[in-house]
């Protein structure tokens, strides 16, 4: 089954990192927050990766060029010979990956649209978001979108809001004060299933949130899964931070996967 990231966006409210690299590759705990989220998948067991690329999508090519082809494996070169370099294994994942382009611009459902050629080996598929992590199960999330039978599903979260709730009587009185409470409704955290009628609902540059996912409900074809466990989202700088002091105090609950914080 297969993964689709959604990689193009230009993150301006990173622009401290996102003016030479994509968003995706801004780093948390010394990684891009790109490969916290494939390794989340590849940890239930979902490998098979298509990103759609969009702006500087090249830098995220060699990325995982140099980083799982060359840094991480031993390498045999014959000078003498035209053939490439043999590859003699190493501690790299073992990920199957499909480098997209899909225009510099394109929104968000364009994007996927775009990678329909991609995705023609299964009945359904993964979607998300190239910015957020969460502890969400996706085996569960999986089986509600096989049981329930419709279109999409979408993971939704109750995410904090960053600011102090009050509630205040007549008189000016302060009776509640509660800092960062959740928020009581649910919003998009990403982590999509779609089946492949979902097409039919796309074209080359469809908002998927403000088109498609809009469509989708109207027509009874869209499913909310509730997460309530951890889910962030890196848009700006102080969420960067946030999130790297998650990873580096040993508190990054995203962080689903065995192997030590440094794997």
């Amino acid at each position: 089954m297969k993964t689709v990231i959604l990689c193009g966006g230009r993150g301006m409210r990173l622009r401290e990192y996102t003016e030479a690299i994509p968003k995706v590759l801004v780093e948390v705990g010394g990684r891009p927050i790109l490969w916290h989220i494939m390794k989340n998948y590849a940890h239930h067991g979902f490998t098979d990766y298509v990103l759609a690329l969009g702006y500087l999508g090249d830098k995220v090519k060699e990325f995982f060029l140099d980083d799982q082809t060359w840094r991480r494996r031993d390498v045999r070169l014959r000078t003498g010979s035209a053939g490439p370099p043999e590859l003699l294994g190493g501690d790299g994942e073992d990920w199957t990956i499909t480098f997209a382009g899909t225009g510099l611009d394109t929104n968000t459902g364009g994007r996927i649209k775009r990678l329909e050629q991609h995705l023609d080996d299964g009945d359904v598929f993964f979607a998300t978001y190239g910015d957020g992590v969460s502890d969400v199960d996706l085996h569960e999330l999986l089986e509600f979108h096989r049981d329930h039978g419709r279109i999409a599903t979408v993971t939704v979260v109750q995410p904090r809001i960053g600011l102090g709730v009050l509630d205040v009587d007549g008189g000016g009185r302060v009776t509640r004060f509660d800092e960062k409470p959740r928020f009581d409704g649910w919003v998009n955290g990403g982590f999509f299933v779609f089946d492949r009628r979902v097409f039919g609902y796309l074209d080359d540059n469809s908002d998927l949130e403000r088109e498609t996912l809009v469509q989708l409900a109207g027509d009874g074809q869209l499913m909310a899964y509730q997460h309530r466990g951890f889910w962030a989202c890196m848009d700006t700088y102080k969420d960067n931070v946030d999130l790297n002091q998650r990873w580096a105090c040993g508190h990054a609950p995203w962080r689903v996967w065995r192997e030590g914080y440094g794997a």
